[in-house]
């Protein structure tokens, strides 16, 4: 691939190192982007990758710092989306559940239509205590968004039960 003058210098390598990641070879990808976040440590799309890749390893607490870098930098609308929910996803793993539900409340205002945001959200409620919220939220989320039969006849049902939560 030639680079065009609008593709970055970092572009190709970490879309080759990605592709890796994709391809099951994840032990050693973490070694080749943090080695390339080394030399182009500015760049949002290198931190989201780096986060995302401690995420997959188990390895919340290193991934952290990379989400919340790769979201200060600025990403495009789609990797943004997702670097939010890794980013309230590993909050909520590590026990930061108060944040977790400021970073998901957020994104799920940024991306209102991505219903992801709201089972994660439901988790981070549940685990600061707020069950009820989290259950509304669920059961809302499930009567929107399921195409199951034997739910969508209850839609009604589920909605109005959530409701009374």
């Amino acid at each position: 691939m030639i680079d065009s003058p609008e593709t970055p210098e970092w572009k190709e390598e970490l879309d080759i190192i990605v592709g890796a990641r994709h391809g099951g070879q994840i032990d050693h990808v973490l070694g080749l982007l943090k080695k390339l976040d080394e030399r182009f440590p500015n760049v949002a799309e290198i931190n989201y990758q780096v986060a995302w890749t401690c995420d997959v390893l188990g390895k919340e607490s290193d991934a952290l710092p990379f989400y919340e870098k790769a979201v200060a930098l600025g990403l495009p609308e789609n990797e943004l989306s997702g670097a939010l929910l890794g980013l309230g996803s590993t909050l909520r793993s590590l026990g930061h559940y108060d944040r977790a539900i400021e970073v998901l409340r957020s994104a799920l205002a940024q991306f209102p239509d991505n219903r992801e945001f709201e089972v994660f959200l439901a988790m981070a409620l549940h685990c600061a205590g707020q069950n009820t919220e989290a259950m509304k939220l669920l059961l809302t989320t499930i009567a929107d968004t399921t195409e199951d039969p034997g739910l969508t006849t209850y839609q009604r049902a589920i909605r109005f039960q959530a409701g009374k939560l």
